[in-house]
């Protein structure tokens, strides 16, 4: 009996002091919130698409906020930190809209629902387009209005400026994954892929600068990156993305897709000259390298450009990054 009790004190004693230790904790690390990362305020956009395929009133949301943004203007935020994947494109002179991020009520706020969605525009004689687009929002801007469907990266400013050095990407979440891909991409040929659709995060830090002839070269200075291949219809809050800093590639869990970013698949930037050009990561910066710049992502789906299955649905809310204080 003594031994037994022994034994309980022991534990007892170790529950708490990992309960201390945990409070210690919590008293020196803090969330921010993004700038509208609690994603309560949206503005929306009336647009009115060619007659020639209809000549229906659409409306696209963005994350800020205002009054409703009334004709067939681009759109470029001068509040707002953060763009979607709705967008207005302009293509042989037909406006026509893709909608595939969306305010959901959520409590007394919202959240933002990403969804995949299959988008078709038919006009005899001149073009037959089928795109499968993600959900999406993220830290940048889309270049409006979208012209066609090549090098879809191009269109996207990827990241703002950013200094700090946070340890986490902190928000609630919720996901729904569609199962296999397809890829649609335009104007050419869709198939089947073998590979299931998940939903996915990626935040990186990157240290960036610019030569004189305008082309842009960054070095990865932290890397947050999850995919998530089963649904969860209960909302997690508080999830949290660790972010690692230095080269991380010989880390025993590092995933191909979570290395430098070039080729076809890199990011793009606007430069100094006002061209849009690719952001060539040109190595891993050492771990105690500041940041110039934060590209953060989120996103029902995960193969890239016109890959994915029109029942991936991604609900994220509150986001933020987590500091630790000194």
């Amino acid at each position: 009996m003594r031994r037994l009790n022994g034994l309980v004190k022991r534990r007892i004693f170790s529950v708490v002091c990992c309960l201390a230790c945990c409070s210690l904790y919590a008293q020196h690390r803090r969330v921010e919130l993004l700038k509208y990362g609690e994603l309560d305020k949206w503005m929306v956009r009336e647009i009115k698409e060619s007659l020639i395929i209809g000549g229906d009133t659409k409306y696209l949301y963005e994350v800020t906020e205002g009054d409703t943004l009334k004709g067939n203007v681009p759109y470029k935020s001068t509040e707002s930190p953060w763009a979607t994947s709705s967008v207005l494109a302009k293509v042989s002179g037909v406006v026509k809209t893709s909608l595939t991020v969306f305010p959901e009520k959520r409590g007394e706020g919202y959240c933002a629902r990403l969804e995949t969605r299959l988008e078709h525009c038919k006009v005899l004689g001149l073009f037959n387009i089928r795109v499968l687009a993600s959900g999406t929002i993220f830290l940048g801007e889309m270049v409006e209005p979208v012209k066609d469907t090549k090098n879809p990266q191009s269109k996207l400013v990827s990241g703002i400026e950013f200094t700090g050095r946070p340890v986490a990407l902190v928000y609630d979440y919720k996901v729904i994954t569609g199962g296999q891909c397809r890829y649609v991409p335009g104007f050419g040929r869709s198939e089947v892929r073998a590979e299931s659709d998940m939903a996915e995060t990626s935040v990186l830090l990157q240290k960036r600068w610019e030569d004189e002839a305008g082309n842009v070269y960054a070095k990865r200075v932290a890397t947050g990156w999850e995919r998530f291949d089963k649904s969860q219809e209960e909302w997690q809050n508080g999830h949290r993305l660790k972010l690692r800093y230095g080269d991380i590639s010989r880390e025993e869990d590092f995933e191909p897709y979570m290395g430098l970013v070039n080729g076809e698949h890199a990011y793009y930037t606007r430069n100094s000259k006002g061209q849009m050009v690719p952001i060539q990561e040109s190595g891993w910066a050492d771990a105690e390298e500041e940041p110039t710049h934060i590209v953060l992502r989120m996103s029902s789906s995960n193969g890239g450009a016109y890959i994915g299955n029109t029942d991936s649905k991604f609900w994220v809310d509150n986001v933020g990054l987590e500091y630790e204080d000194q």
